[in-house]
């Protein structure tokens, strides 16, 4: 009968040990690794212990919680950008649809507070009904033309609406965009029917006074040559009326009796009359004298 011997290995001792300190080595990692909380650039961190949030914020860069206990909530504060479609009634009850951009931030020492009392979708329990309802409320102060016409204005209202109504739960507005109104159809066609008569009517104006610009020329320009007529007329008479008086004061009576002598044929007029100047010239007298 043969008997089995049985061979028994035997582990070194400190082969368990090793395994022990590899399994702490490894659990004070993950401890100190859980420990660690990284808040980064633009953002502020939320500590919450147990399902409770701390009233502080966490600033950015390292810092430390209990590990298994605490957890970090990351809260941005850089601008975000907020894009909805609002619908509105005007003045003139005319439907408005808007499609509207609103840049906003979180404060910083807001972060907890939101987190806390709103929770991470503050978009949609905060922002958006303030929007719709300052959307809402300023539009019915405008009509509809006064709303494509003064759109900053309305703009900048509506801004100011907005802060009034979110600044309250640490929600910081930047800026406010209409990006484009949308109106029913008839409207549209109505506005377009408008701006063409005015466009028309400016015309119709711009050629009127054109006509007029260049009836007026005319009539300055016929002014202005009756005028030059009159002158040179007038200048005319004047040099005539000085010719006539330096011939009249050049004539005398021996120039006179000369120039009448020198165009007599020697005869004697038949007739006399005062109209013969051979009688002012004693030009009878003078033939006697000639006969004796």
């Amino acid at each position: 009968m043969i008997n089995s011997n049985v061979v028994e290995i035997k582990r070194p001792k400190h082969a368990g040990r090793i395994a022990v300190i590899v399994a702490i080595v490894i659990l004070i990692l993950i401890g100190i690794i859980s420990s660690l909380a990284i808040v980064p650039a633009g953002s502020t961190g939320v500590i919450v212990t147990f399902g409770k949030v701390s009233d502080n914020s966490l600033s950015e860069g390292l810092h430390f919680k209990v590990p298994f206990a605490q957890e970090l909530i990351i809260i941005s504060n850089k601008i975000q950008v907020y894009e909805a479609d609002a619908s509105a009634v005007s003045k003139d009850l005319q439907t408005v649809n808007s499609k509207i951009a609103v840049n906003f931030r979180v404060r910083n020492d807001a972060s907890s507070s939101i987190y806390k009392n709103i929770g991470p979708d503050y978009q949609a329990v905060i922002l958006m009904p303030a929007v719709q309802e300052s959307m809402k409320s300023v539009s019915a102060k405008y009509t509809a033309e006064q709303l494509i016409t003064e759109r900053n204005k309305v703009g900048n209202e509506i801004k100011e609406q907005l802060e009034a109504k979110v600044s309250d739960y640490g929600i910081q507005i930047e800026k406010f965009n209409i990006v484009n109104f949308d109106f029913s159809q008839e409207f549209n066609n109505a506005i377009e029917a408008k701006q063409v008569a005015e466009q028309n009517l400016i015309k119709t104006k711009t050629e009127q006074e054109q006509a007029i610009v260049i009836a007026e020329a005319e009539a300055k320009k016929k002014v202005i040559a009756a005028e030059a007529d009159a002158k040179a007329i007038q200048t005319r008479y004047e040099a005539q009326a000085k010719a006539n008086k330096a011939l009249t004061q050049s004539l005398s009576d021996k120039l006179i009796n000369y120039q009448a002598i020198e165009k007599w044929d020697g005869i004697l007029p038949k007739v006399a009359s005062s109209a013969n100047p051979l009688l002012s010239l004693d030009l009878s007298d003078t033939a006697e004298n000639k006969a004796n």
